[in-house]
């Protein structure tokens, strides 16, 4: 499927990780204000100075996938959801762990921009 941008990625998801969507392109937008949004391989991707965040929503679980700087600065945090070297998964139906989440992006952002 071909997305136009975020909006239209949120609007084609399965209903139920459409609110999990809009949360963490929240928080994302959030803890880093300056990162372009787009879609990048079929999902929601920012970049600031570098990849820093993509995310894609599922009928079961939202993904997150972490690159490797917040990945492995925040490895032992981050170890509950991971299902695979980079990918995390968050279950519909529960909440987000919106902290956890921040302290990602503001890690990966900060390494970004150390270049």
């Amino acid at each position: 499927m071909t997305y136009k941008d975020v909006d239209d990625y949120i609007d084609k998801a399965p209903p139920e990780v459409q609110m999990m969507l809009r949360q963490i392109r929240t928080i994302i937008k959030e803890s880093a204000p300056e990162a372009e949004e787009k879609i990048s391989y079929g999902m929601p991707y920012y970049g600031y100075h570098g990849r820093l965040i993509y995310f894609a929503g599922y009928k079961e679980y939202l993904g997150l996938y972490v690159m490797s700087e917040a990945r492995l600065a925040l490895q032992d945090e981050l170890e509950k959801y991971r299902t695979s070297k980079a990918t995390y998964k968050f279950p519909v139906g529960k909440p987000l762990p919106a902290a956890l989440i921040k302290k990602v992006i503001t890690t990966q952002a900060a390494a970004n921009k150390k270049g």
